[in-house]
């Protein structure tokens, strides 16, 4: 298992966690998203390790922009 932490521009809410954790969840491997809008990030267990640019696309999917 590997654990990846993105930081997340523009969460505000409940809503906004749960629309990252649905599109994260979409990628390949992941098990498990948890987004928290107070942390601005979200934490994503996979079977292998993520690429980057697909992470981006699915937050960017989501309405929201990566921090670098």
């Amino acid at each position: 298992m590997t654990v990846t932490t993105v930081k997340i521009k523009g969460m505000t809410c409940g809503h906004c966690e749960g629309r990252v954790n649905t599109e994260l969840g979409k990628l390949a491997g992941v098990s498990e998203v948890k987004a928290s809008a107070e942390a601005a990030e979200a934490v994503i267990t996979s079977s292998s390790e993520l690429d980057s640019e697909q992470v981006g696309a699915a937050v960017i999917a989501a309405g929201y922009r990566v921090i670098a």
